[in-house]
């Protein structure tokens, strides 16, 4: 029995995506825009998370890590580009798709990495593993395995803000597939309704957990609209354009941080690996990938606008040797550590009596 055929497939649905001329947001620029100094430090900071991300897959692979891994490469420029346009103070959270999160906020890939492979000197001593790693120290609030838990823990923390009126604003990241939950409406309507500093980003890479976004999705092309009902305004944004993405994130976070209430961005973006490390990929020919990295690959765009701001090739192939050495030794660390004692079992458990 064969599948139903997905077209158009996600490699001409988001080439044919064009920014929406809506009356209550402009288009926002795209383009270079970035000095070559943001660009190197981009660059750096977007092939840590590949490098890791392959690294990571190779471990699962071997059987280091266990359980569940979605894997980020090809949305390295979503994270990068709003972290560039972020404050300190502003807080991020996002669903299980959430290493580069991760790294993108400045947690230390060795702990990220020992918490993949479950070891005592994980984010989360060993016991949470890929979805459930936390930093408060760098404002990273989770790696959630339920689809559109950020929402209404992002407009949580939100509000927590405003309540201390501290000019903070939460980033909350989430899926195409989520942008369909109740929930996810649900804290639309509180977050406008009591002007909430949350700024909702909605990765669309098309295939959720492997349904195409146009079999899943009423008005598919246009999920930032989704948050009009609720008078909060929205835009799409190239999310495999690291310069369209600072761009962008940085009136929107304008917008939300003016008291005007939440916003949406919905991210055309792409993941190259199936939904998870048990997931062969098949509802989608491998042509369509090898066109989107070809053509649309976020990292090789920065390496060449580097290289039209005459940024020599040695320069950039020594940062990926770094990039590559800075990821090996977190892996070997990761191998190395000792798992945890059994006793931790009984630790960081709420226990109520009934």
């Amino acid at each position: 029995m064969t599948s139903p055929s997905l077209t158009p497939g996600a490699a001409n649905f988001w080439m044919d995506q064009k920014p929406s001329e809506s009356s209550d947001e402009p288009t926002p620029p795209a383009g270079p825009g970035l000095t070559s100094e943001e660009y190197i430090s981009a660059y750096r900071k977007m092939l840590l998370v590949r490098r890791f991300e392959e690294k990571a897959g190779q471990l699962y692979g071997m059987g280091y890590i266990g359980g569940f891994c979605h894997l980020y490469i090809g949305q390295e420029a979503v994270v990068t580009g709003m972290m560039m346009a972020k404050r300190d103070g502003d807080q991020v959270i996002t669903s299980y798709r959430d290493h580069g999160h991760m790294l993108a906020t400045g947690m230390d890939p060795k702990g990220v990495m020992a918490e993949l492979t479950g070891r005592r000197s994980g984010y989360s001593k060993g016991k949470g593993g890929s979805m459930h790693m936390f930093s408060v120290e760098k404002g990273f609030y989770g790696g959630h395995g339920i689809v559109g838990t950020p929402a209404p823990l992002g407009s949580g923390i939100a509000f927590a803000n405003k309540y201390r009126r501290n000019d903070n604003v939460c980033l909350t990241f989430f899926g195409e597939g989520a942008a369909n939950q109740g929930q996810v409406y649900e804290s639309f309507n509180m977050a406008s309704l009591w002007k909430l500093p949350v700024l909702y980003i909605i990765e669309n890479n098309h295939y959720a957990m492997g349904t195409s976004v146009e079999r899943a999705s009423a008005q598919a092309k246009e999920l930032h609209h989704r948050g009009l009902a609720f008078g909060i305004p929205g835009r799409e944004v190239d999310g495999m354009d690291v310069a369209a993405v600072k761009a962008a994130g940085e009136e929107a976070l304008a917008h939300v941080r003016g008291g005007n209430g939440p916003m949406i961005l919905e991210m055309l973006t792409y993941r190259y690996r199936g939904h998870s490390m048990s997931d062969p990929a098949k509802y989608r020919t491998r042509e369509e990938v090898q066109d989107m990295r070809q053509h649309h690959d976020p990292i090789e765009l920065v390496h060449k606008r580097l290289t039209e701001l005459g940024r020599p090739e040695d320069e950039m192939k020594a940062i990926d040797k770094e990039i590559r050495a800075i990821v090996n030794e977190a892996a070997q660390f990761a191998q190395d550590e000792p798992e945890p004692d059994p006793d931790e079992l009984w630790t960081d458990v709420v226990a109520t009596k009934g």
